[in-house]
């Protein structure tokens, strides 16, 4: 939340006063009845105040004490700490800082030809077989990965800043929070419109489609086709990507959850990728993204408006969430339990594509998990219950968030149900600004000064308008939180007419 005071030029002036603005608006033919009253002013030297005080508030603005002090709230200013402060620079040089990255690999690509052997790496696969026609990995595609993160953090940036923030508004979303909202769930709309489909058509393609048994066949293929490749590196610097952009962003409601999923998410691709098992990895990643082509287009539907389309919409999620991630993906996990024991022999590989030996014992307790890791192309590489047993618990504990996930999706579906609406709480708002806790406020005691003006130049309709009070009707008509009426109000800024 802004804080109201940093809008200010002269905090201590009270027509510059954003907290307590109270604008004294003067007609240029004063009724003759004016009377002249004295109206207390505010400046604001910051006093703290006991526990015991502040709970006692009496209305969620200010409150008067018994000795006719006021006491000003106000959301308390954090400080930025260094890492916060490199997240709120990224956050706002986004755009800018991505693609001055590449523009520089680029640069240093065409003008420095001794470079080029390093910087092809970055938009270019790595590790090709001329005998083959494919590739096979190594550390080499670390360059591409990130290459793929800084582009898909300014891609990301533009989209939502220039293109899909502008098509929001445009469609009538008005507050800058949905307009926010709207932009992040249309950037994975677009992300998973173009990934999806290109997994479909690999995982069509291939030798398993429709059979399961094939996942495991030929166990260890140390090289795939460049489409395949085209699409796990990207996909792996997504969830990457994911992670960085929920630490510059404001933190969501189950940030941690998020969190836990992402590097889940990013353990599974890159164990996957690491032990040769990317036919699994197409397969996961398409049964997991079908949901997310649903769930952000709903979301878009609900900020712009289209409430019974945005209804059906989540109708339509719900049931591919069901069956893509709690049947479809159950399914895998059963066939890496019971078809891998069977097919995939029990032990260890070494060597490149074409010169592969084994099976083996494993030649060590431990040390042959990492192998793979260190020597990406020709290392052992080993399928063990250990191993089946590390990818089963992975996928397991993703299905654990998910189904934690899901009922929280059935309690939205029965919210439809009862005609509220559509509306995913798992993790789309932030954190409401009234469930703030007490340490989340500063307090300030408002002295008074005065100043002769007629009881007519207060505008208090406009004040309540501009700092956002709402009043609730009683029998006079009109009431502060707190407070019984405008009347009563008058008395506690020293406005009320006193009869003699």
């Amino acid at each position: 939340m802004d804080d109201p005071a940093t809008n200010s030029p002269n905090p201590t002036s009270a027509t510059n006063m954003d907290d307590i603005d109270l604008v004294r608006q003067v007609t240029e033919k004063p009724t003759p009845i004016a009377t002249e009253l004295k109206v207390e002013k505010l400046k604001s030297p910051v006093v703290r105040h006991s526990a015991q005080s502040r709970n006692s508030m009496n209305g969620p603005l200010y409150m008067q004490t018994s000795n006719n002090r006021v006491i000003i709230r106000r959301v308390r200013r954090k400080e930025d700490g260094l890492m916060r402060g490199l997240a709120r620079w990224l956050l706002d040089n986004q755009t800018g800082f991505s693609f001055n990255l590449i523009a520089l690999i680029f640069l240093a690509h065409f003008l420095l030809p001794k470079a080029r052997q390093y910087t092809l790496k970055f938009f270019a696969l790595s590790y090709y077989n001329q005998d083959t026609g494919l590739y096979g990995i190594g550390w080499d595609d670390f360059y591409f990965i990130a290459f793929c993160i800084i582009l898909f953090t300014g891609l990301r940036a533009f989209f939502m800043e220039h293109v899909l923030g502008p098509l929001a508004k445009h469609w009538g979303v008005a507050k800058k929070g949905d307009v926010t909202r709207f932009s992040e769930q249309a950037w994975l709309l677009v992300y998973y419109s173009v990934f999806w489909p290109l997994g479909m058509y690999i995982y069509h393609i291939s030798p398993y489609y429709l059979n399961m048994e094939e996942l495991w066949t030929n166990w260890p293929i140390r090289e795939m086709s460049g489409t395949m490749k085209a699409y796990l590196l990207p996909q792996w610097a997504f969830w990457l990507q994911q992670v960085l952009v929920i630490h510059i962003e404001e933190r969501r409601k189950d940030h941690w959850q998020m969190l836990l999923h992402h590097f889940v998410t990013v353990t599974l691709i890159a164990g996957c990728y690491a032990y040769h098992h990317t036919r699994v990895g197409n397969l996961i990643l398409v049964l997991m993204d079908v949901v997310d082509l649903f769930l952000p287009l709903a979301k878009c539907l609900k900020y712009t408006g289209f409430t019974t389309l945005c209804d059906a919409t989540f109708g339509v999620f719900m049931l591919s969430w069901f069956l893509a991630r709690h049947v479809f993906y159950l399914i895998v996990c059963y066939s890496i339990y019971q078809d891998t024991p069977r097919i995939i022999p029990d032990g260890c590989f070494h060597g490149p594509a074409g010169n592969l030996t084994g099976p083996f014992p494993p030649p060590d307790k431990w040390g042959h998990l990492i192998e793979p890791v260190r020597e990406p192309a020709v290392g052992t590489v080993c399928y063990t219950d250990t191993v089946r047993w590390g990818f089963l618990s992975c996928l397991l504990f993703l299905q654990c968030i998910t189904i934690f996930w899901f009922v929280m999706i059935i309690k939205v579906a029965i919210r439809v149900l009862k005609g509220a609406g559509a509306e995913d709480i798992r993790s789309d708002d932030e954190e409401d600004e009234g469930e703030l806790e007490d340490d989340d406020y500063e307090y300030e005691e408002a002295q008074p000064f005065e100043e002769e003006v007629g009881v007519e130049a207060i505008d208090l309709k406009g004040w309540e308008r501009r700092t956002g009070v709402k009043r609730a009707a009683t029998s006079s008509g009109v009431s502060l939180p707190g407070h019984s009426d405008r009347k009563e109000l008058l008395g506690r800024i020293g406005c009320e007419k006193q009869v003699d």
